[in-house]
Protein backbone atom coordinates (compact mmCIF):
# COMPACT_ATOMS: atom_id res chain seq x y z
CA UNK A 1 0.00 0.00 0.00
CA UNK A 2 0.97 2.99 -0.80
CA UNK A 3 1.53 6.10 1.86
CA UNK A 4 -1.65 7.57 1.27
CA UNK A 5 -4.05 6.12 -0.46
CA UNK A 6 -7.51 7.85 -2.10
CA UNK A 7 -10.52 5.41 -1.09
CA UNK A 8 -13.42 6.59 -3.30
CA UNK A 9 -14.47 9.23 -1.43
CA UNK A 10 -14.30 7.85 1.97
CA UNK A 11 -12.13 7.98 4.73
CA UNK A 12 -7.99 8.10 3.31
CA UNK A 13 -5.60 5.04 4.03
CA UNK A 14 -2.64 6.31 5.19
CA UNK A 15 0.59 4.20 6.44
CA UNK A 16 2.03 6.18 9.22
CA UNK A 17 5.33 4.82 9.04
CA UNK A 18 5.76 6.22 5.22
CA UNK A 19 5.57 9.66 6.21
CA UNK A 20 7.80 12.27 7.39
CA UNK A 21 7.08 14.75 10.15
CA UNK A 22 5.71 17.26 8.15
CA UNK A 23 2.80 14.66 5.94
CA UNK A 24 2.35 13.31 9.41
CA UNK A 25 0.95 16.85 11.09
CA UNK A 26 -0.98 17.35 7.87
CA UNK A 27 -2.88 14.02 8.27
CA UNK A 28 -3.68 15.10 11.48
CA UNK A 29 -4.83 18.38 10.56
CA UNK A 30 -8.24 19.24 11.65
CA UNK A 31 -10.73 20.37 8.73
CA UNK A 32 -11.79 23.23 10.16
CA UNK A 33 -8.66 25.22 9.93
CA UNK A 34 -9.14 25.81 6.09
CA UNK A 35 -10.51 29.47 5.72
CA UNK A 36 -9.56 30.08 9.40
CA UNK A 37 -8.84 33.92 8.56
CA UNK A 38 -12.29 34.47 6.25
CA UNK A 39 -13.98 32.74 9.41
CA UNK A 40 -12.60 34.90 11.79
CA UNK A 41 -13.43 38.37 9.73
CA UNK A 42 -16.75 36.84 9.47
CA UNK A 43 -17.37 36.59 12.89
CA UNK A 44 -15.78 39.34 13.85
CA UNK A 45 -18.28 41.35 11.72
CA UNK A 46 -21.34 39.74 13.58
CA UNK A 47 -19.72 40.40 16.91
CA UNK A 48 -19.44 44.29 16.26
CA UNK A 49 -22.56 44.46 14.62
CA UNK A 50 -24.09 42.80 18.18
CA UNK A 51 -21.82 44.92 20.09
CA UNK A 52 -23.45 48.46 18.22
CA UNK A 53 -26.65 47.73 17.53
CA UNK A 54 -27.59 44.79 20.32
CA UNK A 55 -31.46 43.37 19.53
CA UNK A 56 -31.74 44.95 16.47
CA UNK A 57 -28.56 43.58 15.38
CA UNK A 58 -29.74 39.66 16.85
CA UNK A 59 -32.97 40.23 14.88
CA UNK A 60 -31.35 41.26 11.31
CA UNK A 61 -28.72 38.51 12.05
CA UNK A 62 -31.68 35.69 12.97
CA UNK A 63 -33.37 36.87 9.65
CA UNK A 64 -30.49 36.72 7.60
CA UNK A 65 -28.98 33.41 8.62
CA UNK A 66 -31.60 31.51 9.96
CA UNK A 67 -34.13 32.20 7.88
CA UNK A 68 -37.04 33.82 10.27
CA UNK A 69 -38.07 36.86 11.66
CA UNK A 70 -38.50 37.45 15.47
CA UNK A 71 -40.40 39.66 17.13
CA UNK A 72 -39.43 38.28 21.18
CA UNK A 73 -36.23 35.75 21.51
CA UNK A 74 -37.22 34.67 24.89
CA UNK A 75 -39.41 31.77 25.09
CA UNK A 76 -42.68 31.94 27.15
CA UNK A 77 -44.52 29.78 29.04
CA UNK A 78 -46.95 29.01 26.13
CA UNK A 79 -44.27 27.24 23.98
CA UNK A 80 -42.63 25.63 27.35
CA UNK A 81 -46.13 24.25 27.89
CA UNK A 82 -46.31 23.02 23.87
CA UNK A 83 -43.34 21.56 23.79
CA UNK A 84 -43.92 19.41 27.25
CA UNK A 85 -47.13 18.06 25.09
CA UNK A 86 -44.94 17.37 22.16
CA UNK A 87 -42.01 15.57 23.15
CA UNK A 88 -42.71 11.51 23.39
CA UNK A 89 -42.97 9.98 27.12
CA UNK A 90 -40.62 7.72 26.11
CA UNK A 91 -37.85 10.41 24.79
CA UNK A 92 -39.13 12.30 28.19
CA UNK A 93 -38.26 9.04 30.45
CA UNK A 94 -35.06 8.49 29.22
CA UNK A 95 -33.69 11.91 28.97
CA UNK A 96 -34.56 12.07 32.87
CA UNK A 97 -32.46 8.84 33.63
CA UNK A 98 -29.73 10.52 31.71
CA UNK A 99 -29.78 13.61 33.96
CA UNK A 100 -29.96 11.37 37.06
CA UNK A 101 -26.92 9.18 35.32
CA UNK A 102 -25.01 12.78 34.70
CA UNK A 103 -25.57 14.44 38.04
CA UNK A 104 -24.36 11.34 39.95
CA UNK A 105 -21.07 11.47 38.11
CA UNK A 106 -21.00 15.27 38.69
CA UNK A 107 -22.14 15.62 41.99
CA UNK A 108 -18.30 14.53 43.71
CA UNK A 109 -16.85 16.80 40.75
CA UNK A 110 -17.06 20.04 42.50
CA UNK A 111 -14.23 21.66 44.14
CA UNK A 112 -13.93 21.60 47.60
CA UNK A 113 -12.66 24.32 50.30
CA UNK A 114 -10.29 23.65 52.89
CA UNK A 115 -7.68 25.05 55.41
CA UNK A 116 -4.10 24.69 56.14
CA UNK A 117 -1.57 26.43 59.08
CA UNK A 118 0.87 27.07 56.52
CA UNK A 119 3.52 28.13 59.75
CA UNK A 120 2.54 28.82 63.06
CA UNK A 121 -0.17 31.77 63.21
CA UNK A 122 -0.96 31.27 59.79
CA UNK A 123 -3.92 30.12 58.25
CA UNK A 124 -4.94 29.87 54.46
CA UNK A 125 -8.15 28.81 53.13
CA UNK A 126 -9.95 28.19 49.91
CA UNK A 127 -13.20 29.19 49.32
CA UNK A 128 -15.73 27.74 46.56
CA UNK A 129 -18.29 29.91 44.87
CA UNK A 130 -20.69 29.66 41.79
CA UNK A 131 -20.11 31.41 38.91
CA UNK A 132 -23.34 33.96 39.42
CA UNK A 133 -24.30 34.19 35.79
CA UNK A 134 -23.89 31.69 33.29
CA UNK A 135 -24.77 30.72 29.29
CA UNK A 136 -25.07 27.58 28.67
CA UNK A 137 -25.24 27.40 23.89
CA UNK A 138 -27.44 24.27 22.52
CA UNK A 139 -26.76 23.63 18.58
CA UNK A 140 -29.70 22.66 16.89
CA UNK A 141 -28.54 23.32 13.43
CA UNK A 142 -28.39 20.19 11.14
CA UNK A 143 -29.74 18.30 14.29
CA UNK A 144 -31.31 19.61 17.40
CA UNK A 145 -28.99 18.85 20.74
CA UNK A 146 -31.28 18.27 23.94
CA UNK A 147 -28.44 15.96 25.54
CA UNK A 148 -26.41 19.30 25.65
CA UNK A 149 -28.91 21.18 27.67
CA UNK A 150 -28.36 17.83 30.07
CA UNK A 151 -24.70 18.32 29.94
CA UNK A 152 -24.55 21.90 31.00
CA UNK A 153 -27.31 22.28 32.95
CA UNK A 154 -27.22 19.85 35.34
CA UNK A 155 -23.97 20.62 36.48
CA UNK A 156 -24.88 24.53 36.00
CA UNK A 157 -27.57 23.59 39.11
CA UNK A 158 -25.41 21.14 41.13
CA UNK A 159 -22.62 24.44 41.01
CA UNK A 160 -25.54 26.86 42.19
CA UNK A 161 -25.62 29.35 39.80
CA UNK A 162 -27.78 31.77 40.19
CA UNK A 163 -28.54 32.87 36.14
CA UNK A 164 -28.81 30.07 34.14
CA UNK A 165 -29.52 31.39 30.36
CA UNK A 166 -29.95 29.18 27.57
CA UNK A 167 -29.59 29.75 23.88
CA UNK A 168 -30.55 27.35 21.10
CA UNK A 169 -31.42 28.22 17.32
CA UNK A 170 -34.94 29.06 16.24
CA UNK A 171 -36.49 26.60 13.68
CA UNK A 172 -37.83 27.78 10.14
CA UNK A 173 -41.21 28.45 12.79
CA UNK A 174 -39.77 30.73 14.58
CA UNK A 175 -40.35 28.05 17.60
CA UNK A 176 -37.28 26.33 19.81
CA UNK A 177 -36.61 22.43 19.22
CA UNK A 178 -39.37 20.88 21.56
CA UNK A 179 -36.53 18.38 23.19
CA UNK A 180 -34.23 20.96 24.09
CA UNK A 181 -37.09 23.03 26.04
CA UNK A 182 -38.15 19.74 27.90
CA UNK A 183 -34.31 19.23 28.72
CA UNK A 184 -34.06 22.83 30.09
CA UNK A 185 -36.36 22.63 31.90
CA UNK A 186 -35.43 19.21 33.72
CA UNK A 187 -32.37 20.80 34.89
CA UNK A 188 -33.34 24.43 35.92
CA UNK A 189 -32.49 26.15 33.36
CA UNK A 190 -34.13 29.84 34.47
CA UNK A 191 -34.24 31.43 31.15
CA UNK A 192 -34.14 30.34 27.53
CA UNK A 193 -33.65 32.20 24.09
CA UNK A 194 -34.14 31.50 20.51
CA UNK A 195 -30.76 32.55 18.62
CA UNK A 196 -27.98 30.49 17.42
CA UNK A 197 -24.53 30.65 15.99
CA UNK A 198 -22.14 34.05 16.82
CA UNK A 199 -25.15 36.08 17.09
CA UNK A 200 -25.97 34.12 20.21
CA UNK A 201 -22.41 33.89 21.74
CA UNK A 202 -21.85 37.71 21.30
CA UNK A 203 -25.52 38.46 23.05
CA UNK A 204 -24.54 35.89 26.11
CA UNK A 205 -20.99 37.77 26.07
CA UNK A 206 -22.06 41.35 25.85
CA UNK A 207 -25.40 41.35 26.87
CA UNK A 208 -28.41 43.14 25.21
CA UNK A 209 -32.05 44.69 26.34
CA UNK A 210 -33.31 41.16 26.05
CA UNK A 211 -30.74 39.30 26.46
CA UNK A 212 -28.74 39.38 30.10
CA UNK A 213 -24.90 39.28 29.94
CA UNK A 214 -23.17 36.09 31.24
CA UNK A 215 -19.83 35.87 33.45
CA UNK A 216 -19.04 32.87 31.44
CA UNK A 217 -20.07 31.05 28.42
CA UNK A 218 -20.69 27.35 28.12
CA UNK A 219 -21.25 24.97 24.60
CA UNK A 220 -19.71 22.98 22.00
CA UNK A 221 -20.95 24.22 18.26
CA UNK A 222 -19.95 24.75 14.48
CA UNK A 223 -16.55 26.53 13.67
CA UNK A 224 -18.59 29.82 13.70
CA UNK A 225 -19.56 28.98 17.66
CA UNK A 226 -15.94 28.35 18.56
CA UNK A 227 -14.46 31.57 16.62
CA UNK A 228 -17.27 33.58 18.53
CA UNK A 229 -16.14 32.26 21.70
CA UNK A 230 -12.58 32.66 21.30
CA UNK A 231 -12.67 36.25 19.94
CA UNK A 232 -15.04 37.21 22.92
CA UNK A 233 -12.31 35.58 25.73
CA UNK A 234 -9.68 36.99 24.00
CA UNK A 235 -11.35 40.45 24.31
CA UNK A 236 -11.88 40.47 27.70
CA UNK A 237 -15.75 40.29 27.35
CA UNK A 238 -16.47 36.55 28.56
CA UNK A 239 -15.03 33.73 30.24
CA UNK A 240 -15.33 30.82 28.13
CA UNK A 241 -15.71 26.80 29.13
CA UNK A 242 -13.01 25.63 26.42
CA UNK A 243 -12.75 25.43 22.73
CA UNK A 244 -15.37 23.14 21.87
CA UNK A 245 -16.11 22.83 18.00
CA UNK A 246 -16.67 20.72 15.81
CA UNK A 247 -17.18 17.03 17.03
CA UNK A 248 -14.31 14.27 16.45
CA UNK A 249 -12.90 10.69 17.30
CA UNK A 250 -10.43 8.51 17.38
CA UNK A 251 -10.51 4.72 17.60
CA UNK A 252 -7.17 2.57 18.55
CA UNK A 253 -8.47 -0.85 17.43
CA UNK A 254 -6.26 -4.08 17.34
CA UNK A 255 -6.79 -7.21 15.21
CA UNK A 256 -9.30 -8.38 17.53
CA UNK A 257 -11.47 -5.56 17.13
CA UNK A 258 -14.95 -5.76 15.63
CA UNK A 259 -14.84 -3.99 12.39
CA UNK A 260 -18.93 -3.26 12.26
CA UNK A 261 -18.40 -1.96 15.53
CA UNK A 262 -15.68 0.08 14.46
CA UNK A 263 -17.36 1.68 11.40
CA UNK A 264 -20.27 2.66 13.48
CA UNK A 265 -18.65 4.65 15.75
CA UNK A 266 -16.78 6.31 13.62
CA UNK A 267 -20.23 7.20 11.89
CA UNK A 268 -21.58 8.06 14.80
CA UNK A 269 -19.16 11.28 14.83
CA UNK A 270 -19.20 11.96 11.07
CA UNK A 271 -23.19 12.35 10.83
CA UNK A 272 -22.40 15.26 13.17
CA UNK A 273 -21.69 17.77 10.51
CA UNK A 274 -18.99 17.93 7.06
CA UNK A 275 -16.60 19.45 9.47
CA UNK A 276 -15.97 16.78 11.96
CA UNK A 277 -13.85 14.47 11.66
CA UNK A 278 -13.11 10.56 12.26
CA UNK A 279 -10.04 8.78 12.72
CA UNK A 280 -9.06 4.34 12.84
CA UNK A 281 -5.76 3.91 13.70
CA UNK A 282 -4.76 0.54 14.47
CA UNK A 283 -1.24 -2.59 13.47
CA UNK A 284 -3.83 -4.61 11.72
CA UNK A 285 -4.04 -4.15 8.45
CA UNK A 286 -6.66 -6.97 7.98
CA UNK A 287 -9.05 -4.81 10.13
CA UNK A 288 -8.16 -1.64 8.39
CA UNK A 289 -9.34 -3.15 5.09
CA UNK A 290 -13.10 -4.56 7.01
CA UNK A 291 -13.51 -1.46 8.28
CA UNK A 292 -13.49 0.12 5.00
CA UNK A 293 -15.89 -2.31 4.09
CA UNK A 294 -17.73 -1.61 6.56
CA UNK A 295 -18.26 1.89 6.58
CA UNK A 296 -19.20 2.04 3.06
CA UNK A 297 -22.08 -0.66 3.64
CA UNK A 298 -23.56 1.10 7.02
CA UNK A 299 -23.15 4.89 5.35
CA UNK A 300 -25.85 3.62 3.01
CA UNK A 301 -28.21 3.23 5.38
CA UNK A 302 -27.68 6.34 7.42
CA UNK A 303 -30.09 9.19 6.87
CA UNK A 304 -27.39 11.67 7.06
CA UNK A 305 -25.02 9.57 4.69
CA UNK A 306 -24.37 12.96 2.89
CA UNK A 307 -23.18 14.73 5.60
CA UNK A 308 -21.28 11.41 7.06
CA UNK A 309 -19.80 11.17 3.55
CA UNK A 310 -18.56 14.77 3.66
CA UNK A 311 -16.75 14.14 6.65
CA UNK A 312 -15.09 11.27 5.60
CA UNK A 313 -13.93 12.51 2.81
CA UNK A 314 -11.45 14.94 5.68
CA UNK A 315 -11.09 11.51 7.83
CA UNK A 316 -8.45 9.16 8.00
CA UNK A 317 -8.07 5.08 8.13
CA UNK A 318 -4.05 4.75 9.47
CA UNK A 319 -1.47 1.83 9.82
CA UNK A 320 1.11 1.67 12.25
CA UNK A 321 3.39 -0.77 12.97
CA UNK A 322 2.62 -1.23 16.72
CA UNK A 323 -0.01 -0.21 19.23
CA UNK A 324 2.52 2.22 20.89
CA UNK A 325 2.90 3.95 17.79
CA UNK A 326 -1.07 4.37 17.94
CA UNK A 327 -0.86 6.01 21.24
CA UNK A 328 2.11 8.11 20.21
CA UNK A 329 -0.47 8.92 17.36
CA UNK A 330 -3.06 10.05 19.52
CA UNK A 331 -1.30 12.44 22.22
CA UNK A 332 -0.25 13.98 18.82
CA UNK A 333 -3.83 14.75 18.11
CA UNK A 334 -5.45 14.74 21.18
CA UNK A 335 -8.52 13.66 20.56
CA UNK A 336 -12.18 14.91 22.01
CA UNK A 337 -13.13 11.57 22.21
CA UNK A 338 -10.63 8.03 22.33
CA UNK A 339 -11.90 5.03 22.20
CA UNK A 340 -10.03 2.06 22.74
CA UNK A 341 -10.89 -0.92 20.90
CA UNK A 342 -8.17 -3.66 22.75
CA UNK A 343 -8.60 -6.24 24.00
CA UNK A 344 -7.21 -4.89 27.30
CA UNK A 345 -7.80 -1.65 26.83
CA UNK A 346 -7.36 -0.81 30.69
CA UNK A 347 -3.56 -1.41 30.58
CA UNK A 348 -3.28 1.24 28.28
CA UNK A 349 -4.93 3.80 29.79
CA UNK A 350 -1.39 4.74 31.14
CA UNK A 351 -0.41 5.55 27.85
CA UNK A 352 -3.22 8.22 27.27
CA UNK A 353 -1.82 11.92 28.00
CA UNK A 354 -4.17 13.66 25.91
CA UNK A 355 -7.48 12.96 25.62
CA UNK A 356 -11.57 14.45 26.12
CA UNK A 357 -13.09 11.63 27.33
CA UNK A 358 -11.70 7.53 26.92
CA UNK A 359 -14.02 5.00 25.78
CA UNK A 360 -13.19 1.34 27.03
CA UNK A 361 -13.26 -1.58 25.11
CA UNK A 362 -15.62 -3.26 22.18
CA UNK A 363 -19.02 -2.42 24.41
CA UNK A 364 -18.41 0.89 25.45
CA UNK A 365 -19.39 3.28 22.03
CA UNK A 366 -18.82 6.76 22.13
CA UNK A 367 -22.41 7.37 21.60
CA UNK A 368 -23.19 6.12 25.56
CA UNK A 369 -21.03 8.66 26.58
CA UNK A 370 -23.02 11.67 24.23
CA UNK A 371 -26.44 10.78 25.84
CA UNK A 372 -26.31 8.82 28.96
CA UNK A 373 -23.70 6.80 30.70
CA UNK A 374 -23.15 10.13 33.31
CA UNK A 375 -19.68 11.81 31.85
CA UNK A 376 -19.87 15.27 29.89
CA UNK A 377 -19.87 15.20 26.14
CA UNK A 378 -18.89 19.21 26.48
CA UNK A 379 -15.08 18.41 25.49
CA UNK A 380 -12.00 20.05 24.13
CA UNK A 381 -11.64 19.85 20.11
CA UNK A 382 -8.81 20.69 17.51
CA UNK A 383 -6.10 19.69 20.06
CA UNK A 384 -7.02 21.37 22.67
CA UNK A 385 -6.87 18.57 25.02
CA UNK A 386 -3.33 18.86 24.59
CA UNK A 387 -4.27 21.71 27.96
CA UNK A 388 -8.00 21.75 28.64
CA UNK A 389 -10.42 19.71 30.24
CA UNK A 390 -13.74 18.56 29.64
CA UNK A 391 -17.21 20.41 31.53
CA UNK A 392 -17.72 20.04 34.92
CA UNK A 393 -19.19 20.94 38.22
CA UNK A 394 -15.85 22.87 38.61
CA UNK A 395 -15.91 24.77 35.84
CA UNK A 396 -19.31 26.51 37.02
CA UNK A 397 -17.37 27.38 40.01
CA UNK A 398 -14.68 29.70 41.43
CA UNK A 399 -12.24 29.87 44.15
CA UNK A 400 -11.65 32.78 46.97
CA UNK A 401 -7.91 32.30 48.75
CA UNK A 402 -8.41 33.78 52.19
CA UNK A 403 -5.45 34.20 54.69
CA UNK A 404 -5.15 35.31 58.50
CA UNK A 405 -2.49 35.81 60.59
CA UNK A 406 -1.63 36.11 64.18
CA UNK A 407 1.07 38.65 65.73
CA UNK A 408 2.52 35.21 66.32
CA UNK A 409 2.55 34.76 62.66
CA UNK A 410 3.38 37.41 61.00
CA UNK A 411 6.45 37.93 63.30
CA UNK A 412 7.28 34.01 62.05
CA UNK A 413 6.97 34.50 58.41
CA UNK A 414 7.29 38.38 58.10
CA UNK A 415 11.21 38.49 57.50
CA UNK A 416 10.75 35.98 54.24
CA UNK A 417 8.16 38.86 52.70
CA UNK A 418 10.60 41.50 53.65
CA UNK A 419 13.57 39.69 52.02
CA UNK A 420 11.80 38.45 48.78
CA UNK A 421 10.24 42.56 48.42
CA UNK A 422 13.50 43.66 48.69
CA UNK A 423 14.84 41.85 45.91
CA UNK A 424 11.71 42.36 43.46
CA UNK A 425 12.91 46.18 44.70
CA UNK A 426 9.35 46.82 46.12
CA UNK A 427 10.12 48.67 48.88
CA UNK A 428 6.40 49.39 50.16
CA UNK A 429 6.13 45.97 49.84
CA UNK A 430 8.69 45.26 52.65
CA UNK A 431 7.60 48.45 54.54
CA UNK A 432 4.01 47.22 55.02
CA UNK A 433 5.51 43.72 56.77
CA UNK A 434 8.35 45.32 58.59
CA UNK A 435 5.76 47.81 60.55
CA UNK A 436 4.04 45.34 61.63
CA UNK A 437 7.39 43.29 63.14
CA UNK A 438 8.03 45.24 66.20
CA UNK A 439 4.63 45.02 67.29
CA UNK A 440 4.34 41.46 66.63
CA UNK A 441 7.70 40.36 67.89
CA UNK A 442 6.52 42.45 71.73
Amino acid sequence: MNACVDTAGTAQRVRWSALDNAERLRVLQRPVRDGAQALAQSVAAIVDEVRRDGDAALRAITARLDGVELQAFEVGEAEFAAAEAMVPVALREAMARAAARIEAFHAPGGLQEYSVETAPGVVCERLVRPIARVGLYVPAGSAPLPSTALMLGVPARLAGCAQVVLCTPPRRDGSADPAVLVAARMTGVHRVFKLGGAQAIAALALGTAEVPACDKVFGPGNAWVTEAKRQLAQAGDVAIDLPAGPSEVLVIADAGADAEFVAADLLSQAEHGPDSQVLLVSDAPALLAAVEAALARQLEALPRADIARQALQRSRLVEVEDLEDAFALSNLYAPEHLILALREPRRWLGRVTSAGSIFLGDHTPEALGDYCSGTNHVLPTDGAAHAWSGVSVAAFQKTISVQAATPAGVAAIGPDAVTIAAAEGLEAHANAVRRRLPEARA
